[in-house]
């Protein structure tokens, strides 16, 4: 299926789990709570439910080739590439064997790095408290200030 919607002409064809039901609630529920925050402050959105396994041209290829980071995101980086994509839903069977090696600790470092790689929301999010305390702490000095020329009350401490 994959070939077939590439030779129809697509750059990429995604393969989409139709469902998520082989993982664990707490990994589904997660996954469904990333997909939403990342596609709500990000860009580009990525496409829910598709992992990094994919048939991509040989542009795509070379033009991720090209790319000057190291360190990638790599469903964000696919998605942010171009060219037209195409989806292939498919039933993901059970594990036969062993256990993933992607625990809790690394799925939470790949959605912040998801997050952080593709979104200024964070910075922008921290710019505002820090200003806000910055503010905060210039008011409060203006104040000791004050209260000790007009009032005459000693600085504590």
């Amino acid at each position: 299926h994959l070939i077939e919607k590439w030779q129809a002409g697509a750059d990429m064809v995604l393969a989409k789990r139709s469902d998520r039901s082989t993982d664990g609630r707490m990994k589904r529920k997660t996954a469904e709570w990333f997909y939403k925050l990342h596609n709500k402050i990000s860009n580009p959105k990525i496409e829910e439910n598709v992992g990094d396994f994919r048939l991509m041209s040989r542009e795509v290829v070379e033009n991720i080739k090209q790319m000057p980071e190291r360190n990638l995101f790599m469903k964000g980086v696919l998605s942010w590439v171009g060219g037209k994509t195409d989806v292939v839903e498919y039933a993901r069977a059970e594990r036969v064997a062993g256990d993933s090696k992607f625990n809790g600790w690394k799925l939470w470092n790949l959605a912040l790095e998801g997050i952080t790689s593709f979104s200024t929301f964070p910075l922008r999010i921290w710019t505002y408290i820090g200003l806000f305390i910055a503010g905060m702490s210039f008011l409060y000095g203006a104040w000791m200030i004050i209260d000790k020329l007009i009032f005459g009350n000693n600085v504590p401490g």
